[in-house]
């Protein structure tokens, strides 16, 4: 009899959220890496895929292993492959550790790599894109942690000055007059390991287009373990969707135990309509045929044809249906 081969490591999760692309992985106590690079962002670096070593600015969450365990390879093989330096931004409570740690490794390989750190105070912020910023804000776990929110910043033109000539303007500029309103338009927050607590109901979390937001447990009777482990539980991402704005809310930091039809069907009977808006990471098989759907509407508008439905990630499963172990179930 032959040995089996070992286990093959699940595919990046991936789904497109026009404009923006999300991949990566992210496994309750295992690994979370995430990339959207039509940002430059990265969150966290659990592991390090090549594919997550293009992100220009990355975002730590907090300092558990399962989420930076691999900080140093990245920024290591960003420098090898010519990619440049890494921007490392992080809680200014962590920023120190993460520089010990980074220490270490040039007592080890007798090198130094270069990498920048970006300490954040909370509601600080930092540009990534011209008119893109990144803000860190404290959210609720058993360490420091931040979570982050991606702000496109924007002018508008005062009501009172619309109808005006471009003259009219610019000689009121010139005499110091404020002729515009200065936005802030909430694009994707990143809300990391947390807790429920007031952070998931701030502006620019409730009004983000996209939520990127981990939900660990879904049994009913595992409430207590989420509350011990500072973790998010169905129910409270039920209670959640009802304040929210978002067109998407991605679920990540499923645990490899949890059954992904299961977990489909208990937000699906929880949260009712709301759960439409909810999508997993790790749903391989589901988020490929969204992905598919897209393309073939997008066939459809070039030729003048009218679009198909996309189908919704967390509509109920049939009892039958089952990831298969090729696909990764968490």
């Amino acid at each position: 009899m032959l040995p089996k081969p070992p286990p093959r490591d699940p595919s990046l999760g991936f789904l497109y959220l026009p404009p923006y692309r999300l991949f990566g992985e992210s496994i309750a106590g295992e690994t979370t890496c995430l990339q959207i690079p039509e940002l430059d962002l990265g969150f966290d670096m659990g592991a390090c895929p090549r594919a997550m070593l293009s992100s220009k600015f990355l975002a730590i969450t907090h300092g558990h292993m399962d989420h930076i365990g691999a900080l140093a390879y990245y920024c290591s093989q960003r420098r090898f492959q010519g990619m440049g330096t890494a921007k490392l931004v992080c809680d200014q409570r962590i920023a120190p550790a993460i520089q010990r740690m980074m220490a270490g490794f040039v007592d080890l390989e007798g090198q130094r790599t270069p990498y920048e750190i970006i300490p954040l105070q909370p509601e600080q912020t930092v540009e990534i894109k011209n008119n893109i910023v990144l803000k860190g804000y404290e959210v609720e776990h058993t360490c420091p942690t931040f979570g982050y929110s991606v702000i496109e910043k924007r002018t508008k033109l005062k009501t009172e000055y619309q109808n005006l000539p471009q003259e009219k303007l610019k000689e009121l500029k010139d005499r110091g007059i404020d002729i515009v309103r200065h936005l802030e338009i909430p694009l994707i927050t990143y809300t990391a390991d947390t807790a429920p607590g007031p952070h998931l109901v701030r502006e620019d979390v409730r009004k983000a287009k996209i939520i990127i937001a981990e939900c660990t447990f879904f049994e009913p009777d595992h409430k207590a373990r989420a509350k011990v482990g500072m973790h998010m539980h169905v129910d409270d991402i039920a209670e959640w969707l009802r304040v929210v704005e978002c067109e998407h809310m991605v679920l990540v930091h499923v645990s490899r135990r949890t059954d992904l039809s299961f977990a489909r069907k208990r937000i699906a009977e929880i949260a009712g309509p709301l759960a439409q808006k909810v999508l997993f990471l790790s749903d391989f098989r589901g988020n490929k045929a969204r992905y598919e759907q897209q393309l073939a509407d997008a066939e459809r508008k070039a030729h003048g044809k009218p679009s198909a439905p996309v189908p919704a990630a967390a509509a109920p499963a049939s009892p039958s249906e089952k990831d298969s172990d090729d696909e990764g179930d968490a």
